[in-house]
């Protein structure tokens, strides 16, 4: 298959896993998604020769480059903006909280935003996107025993943030409720 070949394969078959990826990750308006969403497949094109036979978790690691430029753009923006003084963001308007600040469950987002970005990361790449810990690896440009320590150490401390945000105390195992107090 020749890299022009490849790049519309990999095009037509993972155009919405890039999209879904990019949204879940960038709370914007569609236009910014597909900014970006077009910017990732626009390396890929560039860099058609180095397609993998495998592409979604390289493309991955090119949407997490591209997402990384849109939000330092978005910083830059919004820095001039508070410099100019003349716009919405600028006065301290705030938003109504979304639907899902109410939803069962909604501490484990709350959670999870407690935790670094790059904890965050690894816990979306497995859980969102069902990534294997090769393909994570892929993603994270690690070796398959660096990215399962990663996604490890991420889900010991979502155990901890959850525990916090929930109000419970981990009961170390083979304690009874009895032995407790309870």
């Amino acid at each position: 298959m020749s890299p022009d070949e490849a790049f519309d394969t990999a095009y037509r078959e993972h155009y919405w896993a890039v999209s879904r990826f990019v949204a879940r990750r960038l709370d914007g308006q569609p236009s910014e998604v597909e900014e970006v969403v077009a910017e990732v497949f626009a390396v890929a094109w560039r860099r058609r020769r180095e397609l993998p036979g495998s592409p979604l978790p390289w493309l991955y690691g090119v949407a997490r480059n591209c997402l990384a430029n849109a939000v330092r753009g978005r910083g830059r923006y919004r820095r001039l903006l508070a410099r100019l003084g003349h716009h919405e963001v600028t006065r301290g308007r705030r938003t109504v909280s979304g639907p899902d600040a109410e939803r069962p469950g909604f501490w484990v987002l709350e959670a999870l935003d407690r935790l670094t970005e790059a904890d965050q990361e690894v816990l979306k790449l497995t859980a969102w996107e069902e990534l294997t810990v090769e393909e994570l690896a892929t993603v994270l440009g690690c070796g398959r025993s660096a990215a399962a320590m990663r996604l490890h150490r991420a889900r010991q401390r979502l155990r901890a943030q959850i525990d916090t945000v929930r109000g419970t105390v981990p009961v170390p195992a083979g304690t009874s409720t009895e032995e407790q107090g309870t």
